[in-house]
């Protein structure tokens, strides 16, 4: 079968990268479902964003949207120490990684939606994950989607793929990206109703959109918002 004929699944978070590969899923497959993650999450207004995406982008692909999971995953900021789960100060540990890395999260959520993928008959998998233009999350990266693919195949004896739409690009060829899938229009939605700053704040709108403009989150947003207007100005 064709991409055009089967269904996916997309990791569905609110922020800007999950947005772009929804629409990215929307543009390729025949039905795509979308499944979130509330697990505590400083910024879990990101989940509030979730729905205007989807209205919105159910508009330009008018059809092809089909039902949204939420899970709850409470149990995964109890065990997690992290800035993305505590009020903690975000910066680099010893080992290098940033404090907001959630150890295993991208693990468990492929894992949960394999499983629903399962029961619904979805093989495909979609993930915003990327290590071009990222905080260092070993979970990002593009080996260890590979093994957990293998992984999940072998665990549920079905055929899994898991794509990364993302995975090469940094954050102004993601923006190029959008405006390829549904142009201008698109570019604002994801401008004005996705979410990507760590600290939750959507108190002020900014050109590449809404946050607190210094946590790392927002200041990649910024770059690669910034980045991608120039280009689009250039001759």
């Amino acid at each position: 079968m064709t991409l055009q004929s089967e269904p996916a699944l997309v990791l569905f978070s609110g922020g800007q990268d999950s947005a772009t590969c929804l629409a990215w899923a929307l543009d390729r497959f025949a039905r795509v479902e979308t499944v979130g993650f509330d697990y505590g999450q400083r910024h879990r207004v990101e989940l509030d964003c979730r729905a205007s995406l989807r209205d919105g982008m159910g508009k330009v692909w008018p059809g092809k949207l089909g039902e949204d999971h939420l899970l709850d995953l409470s149990l995964l900021g109890q065990i997690s120490d992290t800035a993305l789960t505590r009020d903690a100060e975000i910066a680099f540990d010893a080992d290098g990684l940033p404090s907001t890395f959630v150890p295993g999260r991208n693990l468990i959520f492929f894992n949960l939606a394999a499983a629903i993928g399962y029961r619904r008959g979805i093989r495909h998998l979609v993930g915003g994950m990327c290590e071009t233009d990222y905080s260092g999350y070993p979970d990002c990266r593009d080996d260890t989607l590979k093994a957990l693919q293998v992984a999940l195949g072998l665990g549920l004896d079905r055929r899994i793929v898991i794509h990364a739409p993302l995975m090469w690009r940094d954050k102004a060829a993601t923006w190029a990206l959008t405006a390829e899938l549904g142009g201008d229009a698109l570019v604002e939605l994801i401008r004005t109703e996705s979410h990507s700053c760590y600290l939750g704040d959507r108190g002020t709108l900014h050109d590449w959109g809404y946050g607190c403009g210094t946590c790392p989150a927002c200041e990649l947003r910024m770059r690669g918002w910034r980045d991608y207007r120039r280009s689009r100005s250039s001759p």
